[in-house]
C-alpha cells in the first residue's frame, strides 16, 4: 500500500496490515486504523483477542474444526449423534449449517477443497485424519456438505472414491444449493431443503 507523506511511519504499518484482510479496501483500512487510534481501549481488546487466537486456539483432535478445548464442544456434547459425520470445507460452513438447528450429528473440517490449479492435492487436506477417524469408530453415515463447485464436487467425488470401501453410507447435500455459490452465503431454508433432500452416492 502506497504511504502518505504525512502519515506517521507506525500508522501506515497499521494501515497496510489492515489492508491485507480479505474485503478490507485501502479506504476500509484507513478508517479502521485511525478508529483505534481514536478508541486506545477498543485496540488494546482487538489485539488481546488476535494474540489469545494466536496462541490458544487449535484444531479438534476428532473434527479438525477450531478450538481452545479438546475435544471441541460439538464433538464432546453427548446430545450429538455420534453416528453421523457432516464433511465440510471450513470452520464458517459449520456455522451455517448450526444456524439450519435441523443437524444433531458430528462434523469434520477439510480446511480446504482439491484444487490442481492452485496446488492443492489431497495431502493437504485432513482426508488422513477423516480416514483414522472412520475406523472402528461406529460411524454409519458421512454427509458431504462441499460447496457445489467444481473444486467442491472434485472433493466429494475423491471422498466418496476413498470411503465406500469402509462400508460406511456416504450421503451429498441435495441440489438445493446454487451451482457456484458458498455453503457459508445459504439462507436457511436452501440449506435446510439440502440437507433433507440428500441422496446416496
Amino acid at each position: 500500500m502506497e504511504n502518505l507523506p504525512s502519515t506517521a511511519p507506525s500508522v501506515a504499518r497499521l494501515i497496510g496490515e489492515l489492508n491485507k484482510l480479505p474485503g478490507v479496501g485501502p479506504k476500509s483500512a484507513q478508517r479502521l486504523a485511525y478508529h483505534l487510534i481514536r478508541m486506545p481501549d477498543a485496540a488494546k481488546a482487538l489485539a488481546d483477542a488476535v494474540i489469545g487466537v494466536k496462541e490458544r486456539v487449535f484444531f479438534c483432535s476428532q473434527c479438525q474444526n477450531l478450538t481452545d478445548i479438546d475435544p471441541c464442544t460439538v464433538c464432546s456434547d453427548p446430545r450429538r449423534d455420534q453416528s453421523q459425520v457432516c464433511v465440510v470445507e471450513g470452520p464458517l460452513d459449520i456455522l451455517a449449517v448450526e444456524r439450519t438447528n435441523c443437524y444433531r450429528g458430528t462434523y469434520h473440517v477439510l480446511h480446504g477443497v482439491i484444487s490442481p490449479m492452485n496446488g492443492v492435492g489431497p495431502e493437504e487436506l485432513k482426508l488422513k485424519e477423516l480416514a483414522a477417524r472412520l475406523k472402528d469408530s461406529g460411524v454409519e453415515e458421512v454427509i458431504i456438505a462441499t460447496n457445489p463447485t467444481l473444486e467442491g464436487e472434485a472433493t466429494a467425488m475423491y471422498i466418496q472414491r476413498n470411503i465406500s470401501p469402509l462400508g460406511t453410507k456416504v450421503t451429498h447435500l441435495a441440489r438445493g444449493l446454487p451451482v457456484g455459490g458458498d455453503l457459508e452465503y445459504a439462507d436457511q431454508t436452501t440449506l435446510t431443503r439440502a440437507f433433507q433432500g440428500r441422496t446416496e452416492l
